[in-house]
């Protein structure tokens, strides 16, 4: 059985690249940062870090097994949380990812009102991406995650619960008169994040041509003004608009363009309470 305490050991190291800075993060020694990476070599009968200069490195198995225990701790630090969620939300923690402009939106006023309702449970947030939300999910690290996706019909991996929040519509972003994508098929484009680059690709695809991409930055902020500059036209959904409007830039619906929002927890109802408070303060702030 490998010792816990001894995984986090190697995670600290793998996180922070040093056995100084592992000791500091933890609170331990660096003699004790050493002994317990011996005493896990010794148990795994695996050569976990290697010498390299006056510093060290993780060989592959080393990084492989901190690879797995990042997440089985993430799962087991979860499972506490759950647990002491239990004694009726007067204390603990509840750990939400959720991408820029749900941030910018709606999950404040959630915040809020999980304050109101339960003033002694900490909401810990992460900004990302659905698919590092997703991946943060799995391993426990978090306990809800909105993101979003085109296609409402794609399956997600299993063992994902999602539920549905809003559907959020898509506006052609552009300098100028509105028009179509396809009134600007020749103009220069501004992409955003993996999946929002796939959509404007397929949409344009749809429209008859394919955009020519010379930017892509997931920055709303920086891609309004680009526009406003006529840098180029893009595509962004309500909610970034919402979050942030530049007064120089028009905004037209793009027909049949639309990305769905959800609130994605690990594992069927019933959810934990501290989760079950989250997800009832989300679905009552839209």
């Amino acid at each position: 059985m490998l010792d816990v305490a001894r995984l986090r050991v190697l995670v600290a190291v793998a996180r922070k690249g040093s056995l100084t800075a592992a000791a500091k993060e933890l609170h331990y020694s660096q003699p004790s940062i050493s002994h317990h990476l011996a005493r896990l070599e010794a148990e795994t009968g695996a050569k976990l870090v290697q010498r390299v200069g006056r510093g060290i490195r993780l060989t592959e198995a080393g990084r492989l097994l901190a690879d797995r225990a990042a997440d089985i701790i993430g799962r087991l630090d979860a499972t506490a949380e759950e647990l002491a969620a239990h004694v009726g939300l007067r204390e603990g923690r509840v750990r939400l990812a959720a991408f820029p402009s749900a941030l910018g939106t709606f999950v404040p006023a959630a915040a809020r009102r999980l304050s109101a309702a339960h003033p002694g449970l900490r909401l810990q947030l992460t900004e990302t991406e659905p698919p590092e939300a997703l991946r943060l999910l799995r391993a426990g690290r978090v306990d809800v995650a909105v993101m979003f996706r085109y296609d409402d019909t794609a399956p997600e991996d299993a063992g994902l619960h999602l539920i549905h929040l809003l559907d959020d519509p898509s506006y052609l972003v552009s300098p100028g008169a509105g028009g179509t994508l396809a009134d600007h098929a020749d103009s220069p484009w501004i992409a955003g994040c993996d999946r929002c680059r796939s959509h404007l690709l397929d949409i344009c695809a749809k429209a008859g041509f394919e955009p020519r991409i010379s930017f892509t930055s997931d920055d709303i902020v920086a891609v309004q003004a680009l526009v406003a500059a006529g840098m180029g036209m893009t595509v962004l959904p309500g909610l970034a608009l919402s979050a942030h409007r530049n007064p120089e830039v028009e905004m037209t619906r793009v027909p049949g363009s639309t990305r769905h929002v959800y609130a994605a927890v690990y594992g069927e109802p019933p959810h934990p309470p501290a989760t079950g408070a989250l997800l009832e303060a989300l679905a009552e702030s839209l």
